[in-house]
């Protein structure tokens, strides 16, 4: 059985053509399918815990974007037990297009998870818990986020204008971050992100080297940069050549931590651009997770 979770912002209703298109795929290869539709935030989430409770195995398919594939993934009770799949018709999809599922081909992706057998992927987990399959971070990206949201529209536009604001405002930040238990290093900087995906903000290139399947995170810190600089490191990001600038550090690691130097009594991350408030005292701690979740992807068999 698919379960398929609809995130009910981006269909009309049950009669949309894109729900058709999937139940045809799926009728045609003989597969048992439910959709279950969305009705507000974070119900994606709770319909993956519901599905999930029993502790057998199960097919989650999220059909939306990376948020809706980040809430199912946070959703599930055992990440180990899942089959996941995403038929990408959301706002962002960077990550179905990181493993080769081009956003808005619905047929292709249903294709994909009626006839292929699913792969072994990683996902970066988190000590309070949360899950990021795309990227998780703070700083700069999460100011980018925050202003980038006050746009209607869904395309990159919305992530360059929030850019764009969020140069002018933000603030270098104080933060030490360590690396597969290695030395701790001290920072002022704008960036610390860990990417699973080689994509954020809808093809914006922070990580071109990632590989979803080869047991480990990327992480790219940006130290200081003058506004003019910021000009130039976002327009080398944009064709994945922000570590062509001295300031940016990139490491491949299996585990990390962030220290944010800070009084305030939390800060705010982002994974899959989604936000979330860290207590300071935890810090952001951070660790790959392979061989425990299954993908539909176009190469898994």
């Amino acid at each position: 059985m698919y379960h398929i979770i609809v995130n009910s912002l981006r269909v009309k209703g049950r009669d949309d053509e894109n729900i058709k298109t999937v139940a045809s795929v799926l009728d045609r290869a003989g597969k048992k399918y439910r959709f279950y539709f969305t009705e507000y935030a974070g119900h994606a989430a709770e319909i993956a815990r519901e599905l999930t409770s029993g502790g057998e195995k199960v097919r989650l398919i999220a059909m939306g974007g990376d948020g809706t594939l980040h809430e199912i993934l946070n959703g599930a009770a055992d990440p180990s037990k899942c089959k996941l799949g995403v038929i990408p018709i959301g706002s962002g999809n960077d990550f179905a297009t990181a493993v080769g599922i081009p956003e808005n081909n619905v047929k292709y992706a249903a294709q994909i998870i009626a006839f292929r057998a699913p792969a072994f992927i990683d996902y970066i987990r988190l000590s309070t818990g949360l899950r990021s399959i795309n990227a998780v971070g703070c700083g700069m990206d999460v100011d980018v986020i925050i202003h980038a949201s006050a746009y209607k529209n869904k395309d990159k536009s919305k992530y360059i204008r929030g850019f764009f604001k969020s140069v002018f405002r933000y603030k270098a930040r104080s933060f030490s971050v360590e690396v597969d238990g290695g030395e701790k290093k001290r920072y002022n900087g704008l960036i610390a992100c860990l990417g699973n995906g080689r994509q954020i903000g809808r093809g914006i290139k922070l990580f071109p080297g990632a590989k979803p399947d080869d047991g480990y995170m990327d992480l790219i810190i940006v130290d200081y940069l003058s506004k003019f600089k910021s000009f130039v490191a976002f327009v080398k990001m944009f064709f994945g050549k922000l570590a062509s600038i001295k300031e940016v550090t990139c490491v491949r690691c299996k585990r990390a931590v962030v220290y944010p130097e800070t009084d305030e009594p939390s800060f705010k991350i982002q994974a899959e651009g989604e936000l979330y408030d860290v207590d300071t005292r935890e810090s952001l701690s951070a660790e790959i997770v392979s061989g425990k979740l299954r993908f539909y992807m176009p190469h898994s068999d």
